[in-house]
């Protein structure tokens, strides 16, 4: 049976093929690792729930896209019906890197008037020697496309699991915020059958406080 979850967000992982998008799922949701793995047809689905706070479930539906050209009319069928997006490149493969602005344009253009919140990652960080993208340039990239970028690791399981969670929490306060609503026939955001009233960070004091004048004056 499917664990209760308050809502479920709908993120897809885009990116040139072999920059290792189905590893950095696998090991998300599997906790496994494997060396040989083979180049995704189309679109590939994976599933987990993060805790983001007490009481709220987070149920993340992961779609693994394809990154060869010829599957891209299939994959942006699935760009309008997603939340957020990984956008990933190879820190060992700089073409991969300038490739991004292009992911990035493509998807954005691709669901206006909506908007996708994006992080970018810099993944086989293990491969440090073979870098061939410096820190410093994903971090100008990131801050001209304005999202958060996160070097990572599937291979030796680092930042794997901090990039989504940053990703989810990011979506969540938007959320709350009022910036990004369920809407009527779009998957994005789902709510589930115990989802939370969810109020701005600044409403939340009062709403604590008025909640407490309910209570027993005894």
């Amino acid at each position: 049976m499917d664990i209760l979850w308050q809502y479920q967000f709908r993120i897809i992982l885009l990116g040139d093929s072999t920059v290792g998008k189905s590893s950095l799922l696998k090991r998300f949701t599997d906790g496994i690792y494997s060396d040989v793995a083979d180049p995704t047809v189309g679109v590939d689905f994976y599933a987990r729930s993060l805790d983001i706070e007490p009481g709220v479930k987070i149920k993340l539906q992961l779609w693994d896209t394809a990154g060869q050209e010829r599957f891209r009319s299939i994959t942006t069928s699935y760009y309008r019906n997603s939340v957020g997006g990984l956008l990933v490149f190879d820190l060992t493969n700089r073409k991969t890197f300038d490739h991004v602005r292009e992911w990035h344009k493509e998807v954005s253009e691709h669901i206006l008037p909506h908007h996708m919140v994006y992080i970018l990652i810099g993944h086989k960080s293990d491969l440090n020697k073979d870098r061939k993208v410096s820190r410093d340039e994903a971090e100008q990239l990131a801050a001209d496309l304005g999202v958060r970028y996160v070097e990572t690791s599937a291979k030796c399981n680092s930042n794997v699991d901090r990039a989504f969670e940053l990703l989810t929490r990011d979506i969540y306060e938007l959320m709350k915020m009022g910036e990004i609503v369920t809407r009527d026939g779009w998957d994005g955001v789902k709510s589930g059958l115990t989802a939370k009233v969810l109020y701005p960070a600044e409403d939340e004091e009062e709403v604590a406080m008025a909640t407490a004048e309910k209570g027993c004056h005894c």
